[in-house]
């Protein structure tokens, strides 16, 4: 079921509050109960026949974190290295087995072809599978204390991360489902959750789905590419993703809201980072986490030196990459950034020495146009089907195959024709207006990606209402009036409107990206 569709909106989504804030007047367990299991319907009416294996997967979990809990001594260990394998066995079998096998016969190592399994990947299994390794890995560290498996079930399947995240914390989720205020509707927010959920729906339906047809011809029939029409699909793909996973990320914290569960942020305009350090600090910042604290820091993080700072640094972001995907775009994609963050690391440390001045506005703008243009490579790889596709694109990028514009714009540029001729611009027939449209909305994403505040920004003044707790005093006076969040009539205005365009628009709703990771 996805988000944007209109069985999600108008049925799913409002039986599932009426009945989750009904039961939560009578019984709190059974409230956290009934949204699991509504959680499991979200997830099975994709496939409901890999109901049983997610299931299979919370048991295994929940009664290995017990085990892990009660155990003493080397036991301990010895639990949680056995349920982190199994775990990551699962993963491998399920994403990795035909890549494996192709490889092998790709090179050669048996004299006999292997054929490939008949694998069907369950959505969403690297998110639940990466949330229950954390799971794992805070029990064993002694950072669970709630063990109710009602409350383990929700957590896991809570259908607002279930799908494409955000990768959760045991320990930042459990005390909010046992919480007794989340099991009462709030007004605010409900104000909150439709807000930021209308706003996301807006992205994906408006402007990602908008962008996607001016990106995939360049990636499904590559064909030498000139340099603009080159980077016109791959900026367009650039934008689409960045829509698409932005759009994702606030309508799962909208509709988590909407029950008075706040989600950790995920995502905070990464197109806007100065480096590609700061770059992983706001792109998929649950993964970046999980990436840090349960790989990158048992590697031995940056405490042995920098040869092996950099060193885990690759190998984290080239695993990175993997779990992206089976295939060997994935893993140059995730080399690439490990190459940019050594690059970045090295590059600060010389700056350090040589008292180089970055502070000025000139040279952020810089490092932030350098940092943008990296990524849009990288995107290359991560988009593309195969490696020669990839280098196709990536030599367009590079004007290997010249730069060309349609005829249609040399007729309308009068003298300025010759002059572009005489420095190598070639004109072909036909696909103006098509050339126009792609950098026309390449121009309108850019100008909301870099330019206008995103969904946190906009939203951040309905916080001290959640958060303060006014006197009677207080209530009467002005102060608690300038801490409640009161939309204007213009905001109302737009917010409606833009509403009733998305809802237009949804006759053929579209997955999000994240779906095939």
């Amino acid at each position: 079921m996805l988000f944007n569709s209109f069985i999600f909106i108008f049925i799913y989504l409002p039986v599932v509050v009426v009945v989750f804030f009904w039961l939560g007047r009578r019984s709190h367990t059974w409230a956290s109960g009934w949204l699991a299991l509504a959680s499991l319907f979200f997830y099975g009416y994709w496939d409901y026949r890999y109901i049983p294996l997610l299931l299979a997967s919370i048991g295994f979990n929940y009664c290995a974190g017990l085990r892990i809990s009660q155990a003493v001594g080397s036991a301990r260990k010895h639990w949680l290295v056995f349920a982190v394998t199994a775990n990551l066995f699962l993963l491998v079998y399920f994403k990795y087995a035909n890549f494996f096998l192709e490889t092998i016969n790709f090179v050669g190592v048996s004299e006999t072809d292997f054929e490939t399994l008949d694998i069907v990947l369950p959505i969403g299994i690297s998110f639940y599978t990466f949330t229950q390794i954390a799971f794992l890995v805070d029990t064993y560290q002694g950072k669970v204390n709630e063990y109710r498996f009602v409350h383990y079930l929700l957590f896991v399947t809570y259908f607002p991360h279930l799908i494409a995240g955000p990768v959760l914390h045991h320990k930042e989720m459990m005390p909010q489902f046992a919480d007794k205020r989340i099991y009462r509707p709030s007004s605010t927010n409900f104000a909150v959750g439709l807000t930021i959920f209308l706003i996301g729906l807006a992205k994906k339906v408006l402007i990602a789905d908008n962008l996607a047809p001016y990106a995939n011809p360049l990636f499904e029939n590559t064909d030498t590419p000139s340099l603009l029409l080159a980077w016109g699909g791959v900026l367009a793909y650039t934008f689409q993703l960045y829509f698409d996973f932005s759009a994702y990320s606030d309508m799962a914290i909208g509709l988590s809201r909407l029950f008075g569960v706040k989600l950790p942020l995920n995502f905070n305009s990464p197109y806007k980072a100065g480096n590609i350090s700061e770059f992983w600090r706001r792109w998929h910042m649950t993964l970046s986490r999980f990436l840090r604290d349960y790989l990158y820091f048992p590697l031995g993080g940056n405490r042995s030196g920098s040869f092996n700072r950099y060193r885990n640094l690759m190998a984290v972001m080239v695993l990175g990459g993997m779990w992206h995907g089976a295939g060997w775009n994935f893993i140059i994609w995730g080399g690439l950034h490990g190459f940019y963050l050594v690059i970045h690391h090295a590059w600060v440390a010389i700056s350090r020495r040589l008292s180089f001045p970055s502070e000025s506005e000139i040279w952020k703008l810089i490092a932030t146009i350098t940092t943008f243009v990296a990524v849009c490579f990288a995107w290359v790889f991560f988009r593309s089907p195969d490696l020669a596709t990839s280098w196709e694109i990536v030599r367009g990028m590079t004007g290997g195959f010249g730069v060309a514009l349609p005829e249609a714009i040399g007729n309308r540029i009068g003298i300025l024709a010759p002059a572009l001729q005489n420095l190598g611009v070639s004109f072909y027939l036909g696909g103006g207006s098509r050339f126009v449209e792609t950098w026309g909305w390449i121009a309108f994403a850019a100008g909301i990606t870099f330019f206008l505040p995103n969904t946190q920004e906009l939203t951040h003044r309905f916080k001290p209402a959640l958060d303060f707790k006014p006197s009677a005093e207080l209530l009467a006076g002005r102060l608690a009036r300038r801490l409640t969040w009161v939309p204007s009539r213009r905001w109302a205005i737009f917010l409606g409107l833009l509403t009733v365009i998305s809802l237009l628009s949804l006759n053929r709703p579209n997955e999000f990206l994240y779906f095939q990771f």
